[in-house]
């Protein structure tokens, strides 16, 4: 019995010295309400262990500087052209085609967040799935004269990962400089045999962040989630698509992988290299710069785009913002696509304060998830979006992994970010915002097309399921700000 008492007595005393410690830290961190209850009910419902998790998950390093842009050159140059374009929409407002351009608002508070220059030379092409975004993919890097620059979460040893992998050394015994840049957490499964055979063929390939211990604690939770693809300075790629089969091949048990990318040619081009130079000088410390990756911003007619990188390299939480701002803004509509749906309070306001304004607001998410606790956590936010108004779909023939915002008839933003607390507080994200009606309709229709693959979900059959699944999307939404 001593002994017992002995392991209970030291087991309690641990807690006491670490759970109530760590608990004020997180107080005093002056996070969101939610988020500190979250971390301290881990504290107490899972002791000592909690604490480990706390320092692995919970480390908050945006205030701390983990991550800085200080000398990237190219990011100077275009904090400058985004300072004079702030002025001159302060004196003048921007006009497009002699129209005066609305959501000057999320213009504004882009360029002053994230120093996101306004570009209008641009055209845009919606992929709509894994076949046509690789189609494409593979189609500019064949075309490549100069370089070729590559960031992904997601990098797979797979028929894919091996086709694009050939293609790139080919490209480089031509000399066209290529580089890559992934995510050491989501591409741990790369083998090191596939990137020395990359390596030795004169590709610079770097991971972002490794997390091998001792360095875990500290850098596993800022995950670089960017897809970006950049071919010659001219053409580039953003959006939900990563490099593996499953994006073609769908996921066995789950279906098809739905997803959108988009295709970018002109100025907007610049920005995306902006990000992933600014990635390039933080894993190797090196700059890119000049005409060769940046060619000249030619200011032409084309659809306006505002690109901007959201992350722990951010003093603000840019993407979020610029979320927040337009659908506040909406006057008809806002349509959501996502495949995780955990909001953070304040997007969960804005959501439901246009609803029952009168907006028509409608959110997409999979019925079928490859994440069971975030498909659960998505779910424990249903009942309260249908009594405000919202209409919720379901999306039944896969796993759709679409991220994409449309409000009214004029703006949309596809990128890396979805929905929910990591991507929009934690991780490295970048989103494409456009201010365009033809473009802004023509992504509506696959969104149209979506639904018409969908089942809508009405709030008095929601409230029909077993108490059992309420009970684990409860629990699941406890920690939905951690997940």
């Amino acid at each position: 019995m001593n002994t017992g008492l002995d392991f209970w007595t030291i087991f309690s005393l641990l807690f006491l010295v670490t759970a109530i410690p760590v608990a004020v830290m997180i107080i005093l961190e002056k996070r969101s309400p939610y988020k500190t209850v979250a971390w301290i009910l881990v504290l107490i419902l899972i002791p000592i262990l909690g604490l480990f998790f706390y320092l692995i998950f919970g480390q908050e390093y945006r205030k701390r500087k983990l991550y800085s842009r200080k000398g990237v050159k190219s990011l100077g140059e275009f904090r400058k052209l985004s300072s004079k374009q702030l002025r001159k929409i302060d004196q003048t407002h921007f006009s497009f085609n002699g129209k005066r351009l609305k959501n000057e608002n999320i213009i504004r508070l882009l360029l002053n967040n994230s120093n996101a220059l306004l570009t209008t030379g641009n055209q845009l092409k919606i992929l709509n799935n894994g076949n046509e975004t690789f189609q494409a993919i593979f189609q500019a890097i064949k075309n490549a004269k100069h370089h070729v620059h590559l960031e992904y979460y997601i990098f797979s040893d797979d028929k894919i990962g091996n086709q694009l992998k050939n293609l790139l050394i080919e490209k480089s015994l031509e000399r066209v400089e290529i580089r890559i840049i992934i995510d050491d957490d989501g591409s741990w499964g790369l083998r090191k045999k596939f990137i020395s055979e990359l390596q030795e063929n004169g590709i610079e390939i770097y991971s972002f962040m490794e997390v091998r211990f001792p360095r875990l604690t500290a850098r596993v939770n800022f995950r670089n989630h960017r897809k970006i693809l950049i071919v010659d300075g001219e053409i580039g790629f953003t959006g939900g698509i990563n490099i593996a089969d499953r994006y073609i091949e769908g996921i066995k048990g789950i279906g098809r992988w739905r997803d959108t990318h988009l295709q970018i040619e002109g100025d907007a081009v610049a920005c995306l290299q902006v990000v992933f130079a600014a990635d390039w000088y933080f894993v190797i410390n090196e700059n890119l710069a000049g005409r060769k990756y940046f060619p000249a911003l030619t200011e032409k007619d084309g659809v306006p785009v505002q690109i901007s990188a959201g992350g722990p390299d951010s003093d603000w939480e840019n993407i979020g913002q610029a979320f927040f701002a337009a659908i506040t803004s909406a006057k008809n509509k806002v349509y959501i696509v996502t495949p995780y749906l955990m909001p953070p309070l304040n997007i969960i306001s804005a959501l439901k304060i246009a609803a029952l304004s009168s907006v028509d607001v409608r959110i997409l998410i999979p019925e079928k998830s490859d994440a069971i606790i975030p498909k659960w956590s998505s779910f424990s936010y249903v009942e309260e979006f249908l009594e405000a108004g919202i209409k919720i779909y379901f999306y039944q023939p896969g796993f759709i992994h679409s991220k994409y915002l449309i409000v009214d008839d004029l703006f949309s933003s596809i990128g890396t970010t979805n929905f929910d607390f990591r991507s929009l507080e934690t991780n490295f994200e970048v989103n494409a915002f456009i201010y365009h009606e033809h473009f802004t309709r023509t992504l509506e229709k696959h969104f149209i097309a979506d639904l018409q693959n969908s089942s809508e979900i009405k709030l008095v059959e929601w409230k029909k399921r077993p108490w059992h699944y309420k009970l684990r999307e409860s629990m699941a939404h406890i920690v939905s700000p951690l997940l």
